[in-house]
This record gives structure tokens, C-alpha cells and sequence, in this order.
């Protein structure tokens, strides 16, 4: 087990910066995903870190041991891939096994904890299947068993989940978050998935462009986003975003000031306020803050999201009961209170409560 350090990672590749100054403490037994839109850098961030390309500038500390210059096998770190990577011809025993195998232990020493780890992922009963006979999750969990039973430093999972379907892809969640707490090992996740980073993390890294932009707990992220980057990514539907502006007051709406809102604090440089879908209200004609006509009605089952033209530049996503009775075409009322509304600046960072 051991805490991670970064320190001013940078990345080139010719004349394009990839990784631009990136700093990050990563916490003994601490779980952190990495999430962002492709392209940000995050896997590129995460093969620095296992040693698969050297960063440009910065220094990468293991437990204080400045590893920089080291050698991946030397770094001491499991990375399982997006690729199952197994070998074909080997069973289930021998593909978990294969690296105690090449460091020269004997069999008799082998099996018993290629057993343990099989027990571990529920795997005990295939250990004499081929991968071609298992199943996408269960190739997947071999993957996983053998990068346990080097007994690493920390697990490095770059996007595993993205090769399996959708049922899949939550029992693999499950299983990945119970083992990780049960071996109290440090990991390093990177996905683009927002709904794995919100339900597996301890912290979240969110990366745009080489950047961090913002790192904090799930709940941090969702109920305070410091920009607007990370409001509009974390969030399923994502935070509403409307244009607006506050003179002597008055917070206009909309870049036709489509309403207007009594404004008593001190901010003044607003151009963005969010909203989450949760946060709006669907009222009666002519008793809201603004006015709109229903376009979609979605109906999920535990929820219904209903999508709303109120003559701004994009239609509001509400959150609502599904016992709510609502038409498509229907005129209806949107209130909300300004309490529940995020504000952002021209450049797009959070305005707090003095700003």
C-alpha cells in the first residue's frame, strides 16, 4: 500500500502540450478517479504513473521514493486495461498466476494463492477454463485477479468497464468497489463514465484540456461545482446553464431578458446561472418565474424528466415525480428558488456568497 504523489506532471507530444502542470496527492487506501471528455489526458496521466511513458517535467513520488526515472516493474503497480489482455491459450489458473510464475516461485507456491485470489473474485470453480469460455465480466475479473495477486503498491484501472454491457458494467462496478475496500489498496480509475466516478471514488479529478479543473468528493462536485466545466459534466441529466446578467438588482434571464428576478445580493459580474433539474419546480401558468410550453416528456420509471421551451437558448431539464401528470404541448410555470442556483462568472468560475 502507498500514498501517490504528482508534482508538476507535463506532457508533450512534438508541439502539443498534453499534460499541463499537474499536481495531485493521492492518499494511502484512497480510491480517486480520474473522469473527463476524451482527449483531456487522463489515460496519458495514468501511463505516467505506471511508468508506460515518461512525463516531459514533474516528478512522480511512491511512498516518498521518487520514482521518475524508474522502470515500470520497478514501481511496483497493477494496471489493469480496457482490454481483458489474456493470454488465449493459458486456463484461468495459469493467466492469474503468470507473473508470481516469471518471477521464478515455485508451483507448489503458486497455486495456493492463485486459489485464494480465485476465491477472492468467485472464480474458484473456472480455474481450468480458457478465457474464451468465460464470460466478458468474468474475463475481466481474471484480468483483476491478476494484477491482486502481485501484491501491488496500488491498482491502475484505465476505462475496464467500457468493453462490457450495461447490466455488466454495475455488477463489475460492485465487485470493483467491494474488493478495493476489502484490500485497502490505492487506487488510480480513470474513466469517462461520470456514473462510475460518482459512485466508486473517495475523490474525483475532473481534467479538461491537460488541466485539473477540480478535485473533490462526488458530493462536493455535485452540490458545489467551482466551474462551470465540472457543473454542465457531473450530472445526469447535467445542471441546466441559462445566460444572465444582474443590474441594480434585477437579475435579468436569458440573453432576451426573458424574466426577470428581485436580486439583493452583492454579486455583480454574473453571466451564467445553473440550475440542477432536481432544483426546478413545475407550477401553473402565469405563477412561476418563467413561462413555457412543455416539448418532451420522458418517463423512466422512478423518474420523469420533462424538457420545457421557456424561450431560452436551450430547453430546461426538470427532475420530476413519475406520478406527475404532465402533456406534451402543455403551458405550465417554472419556479425555483435562488438559494438552489449556481452562478458563474464570464470566464466560467464559481461565484461565491462576497463575489
Amino acid at each position: 500500500m502507498a500514498s501517490i504523489e504528482l508534482r508538476g506532471i507535463e506532457k508533450w507530444f512534438g508541439n502539443t502540450e498534453v499534460l499541463k502542470g499537474i499536481d495531485l496527492c493521492i492518499s494511502d487506501h484512497e480510491f480517486i478517479v480520474l473522469v473527463g471528455p476524451s482527449g483531456c489526458g487522463k489515460s496519458t496521466l495514468l501511463r505516467i504513473i505506471a511508468g508506460l511513458e515518461d512525463p516531459s517535467s514533474g516528478k512522480i513520488l511512491i511512498h516518498d521514493d521518487d520514482v521518475t526515472e524508474k522502470v515500470p516493474s520497478e514501481r511496483r503497480l497493477a494496471m489493469v486495461f480496457q482490454s481483458y489482455a489474456l493470454y488465449p491459450h493459458m486456463t484461468v489458473s495459469e493467466n492469474i498466476g503468470f507473473a508470481l510464475k516469471t518471477a521464478g516461485m515455485k508451483r507448489t507456491e503458486v497455486e495456493p494463492k492463485v486459489r485464494e485470489v480465485a476465491e477472492l473474485l468467485e472464480l474458484a470453480s473456472h480455474l481450468d477454463r480458457l478465457p474464451k469460455q468465460l464470460s466478458g465480466g468474468q474475463r475481466q475479473r481474471v484480468a483483476i485477479g491478476r494484477a491482486i495477486i502481485r501484491q501491488p503498491k496500488a491498482f491502475l484501472f484505465d476505462e475496464p468497464l467500457s468493453n462490457l454491457d450495461a447490466s455488466l458494467r454495475v455488477n463489475m462496478r460492485i465487485e470493483i468497489s467491494r474488493l478495493q475496500k476489502e484490500l485497502g489498496i490505492t487506487t488510480i480509475y480513470v474513466t469517462h463514465d461520470q456514473t462510475e466516478a460518482m459512485t466508486l471514488a473517495d475523490r474525483i479529478v475532473v481534467l479538461n484540456e491537460g488541466r485539473v479543473i477540480q478535485i473533490g468528493s462526488p458530493r462536493e462536485l455535485y452540490s458545489c461545482p467551482q466551474h462551470l466545466f465540472v457543473a454542465e459534466f457531473i450530472g445526469n441529466p447535467r445542471m441546466n446553464i441559462i445566460n444572465c446578467s444582474n443590474n441594480n438588482g434585477q437579475l435579468s434571464l436569458g440573453l432576451n431578458d426573458v424574466a426577470k428576478i428581485s436580486f439583493s445580493q452583492p454579486k455583480t459580474n454574473i453571466h451564467k446561472l445553473g440550475l440542477r433539474p432536481e432544483a426546478i419546480r413545475v407550477v401553473g401558468p402565469s405563477k412561476g418565474i418563467l413561462e413555457g410550453r412543455i416539448s418532451v416528456c420522458e418517463y423512466l420509471g422512478s423518474e420523469q424528466l420533462v424538457y420545457i421551451d421557456c424561450g431560452l437558448e436551450e430547453l430546461l431539464t426538470v427532475r420530476l415525480k413519475p406520478s406527475d401528470q404532465l402533456r406534451e404541448g402543455e403551458n405550465v410555470g417554472i419556479a425555483f428558488d435562488i438559494s438552489d442556483a449556481h452562478f458563474f462568472d464570464s470566464v466560467g468560475r464559481r461565484l461565491n456568497e462576497t463575489s
